[in-house]
């Protein structure tokens, strides 16, 4: 149990506000167009000026996922344009630490948007302490919870600076769990375990089911033909509700792709290769990647699906390394 001098001391912190701290460039569209080509997104309001002008904009949009982006410090963290807090923001952490808590681990990150960002605009933020929770006890360890939540505005030269958006950053810091020594038997507990089953649909149906027949079936817009994946009741592009699917060849490449050394959860295999490929047909989808070392993996590489069968209950797509 955590000693009752450190709940007083973390707690006492919680609703500390922090200053501001300046994104170091403006808005800008040089910037998007990178963000939008490393992600893959082609909305014209992100990249055409003119475009986003007819909507109404002044400007080319800022996607919204790169709220974040704006104020980051770069390769150096605590490397802020002048004028910047230098105030440490997670500064609780530090008053954990020494109370024999030395790990942490991000949790989660939720973004909400007030409006759109346009190139431009100079961008800060604001944080508090939003809540320290009491000590928990999780398969990583024994630790805290502790939540930051950031405020972004737009700085104004004529009036009130306007908020666009905020940022809940969670991370656990936490004293690791102490692993039994006895591994053989935690192996043969963890190949007991069976992989979870998906959640099934009456809009994804159609995809287990052909994996259970060793096809990878794709859902189809029938008004204008467009694949898209994953399944949804409605088409992005026309806004029909009414499909079909189409059977994949199964081929194409690996566009981008992770390898997972921990936490491990059974009964996965680690390191375990998880790649997002970018089928001969045009749609992308995540699959574990077979028959490849971790250090063998590149984008670009070509890839053809196979189909394995786990624990008698569920048959899955997954993706091996093809010579050129």
């Amino acid at each position: 149990m955590a000693e009752q001098a450190l709940v007083d001391k973390v707690q006492a912190m919680v609703g500390r506000e922090y200053g501001r701290v300046y994104a170091w460039d403006r808005v800008n569209a040089p910037m998007i167009r990178h963000w939008c080509e490393v992600m893959g997104i082609t909305n014209p309001l992100y990249t055409d000026s003119a475009y986003a002008r007819d909507q109404g904009y002044a400007d080319v949009v800022a996607p919204p996922g790169m709220l974040q982006v704006w104020c980051m410090g770069g390769l150096d963290q605590e490397n802020f344009p002048e004028g910047s807090s230098t105030e440490n923001n997670f500064e609780v952490l530090k008053v954990i630490e020494p109370y024999g808590y030395p790990a942490v681990v991000a949790v989660n990150s939720d973004l909400t948007f007030d409006r759109q960002i346009v190139a431009g605009e100079r961008l800060y933020f604001t944080s508090r302490l939003d809540s320290v929770s009491e000590e928990k006890t999780t398969p990583l360890g024994t630790g805290f919870f502790v939540t930051v939540l950031m405020t972004y505005f737009s700085q104004s030269e004529q009036g009130e600076d306007e908020q666009v958006g905020k940022q809940l950053f969670r991370v656990f810091k936490f004293k690791p769990a102490q692993r039994p020594e006895n591994k053989p038997d935690a192996k043969a507990e963890a190949k007991a375990i069976k992989r979870p089953l998906p959640g099934v649909s009456d809009d994804t149906r159609f995809f287990w089911e052909g994996c259970e027949a060793g096809k990878l079936m794709i859902q189809r817009c029938k008004d204008c033909q467009t694949l898209r994946h994953p399944p949804a009741p409605v088409c992005s592009k026309c806004h029909s509700f009414e499909w079909d699917t189409q059977q994949a060849s199964g081929r194409g490449e690996l566009y981008s792709f992770v390898v997972m050394h921990y936490p491990e959860v059974p009964p996965f295999d680690y390191p375990n290769p998880i790649g997002l490929i970018e089928l001969d047909e045009g749609v992308r989808l995540i699959a574990g990647l077979v028959g490849v070392g971790p250090a063998e993996l590149e984008v670009g590489q070509r890839v053809e699906v196979e189909f394995a069968r786990f624990d008698d209950q569920q048959t899955l797509p997954q993706f091996r390394p093809v010579a050129q």
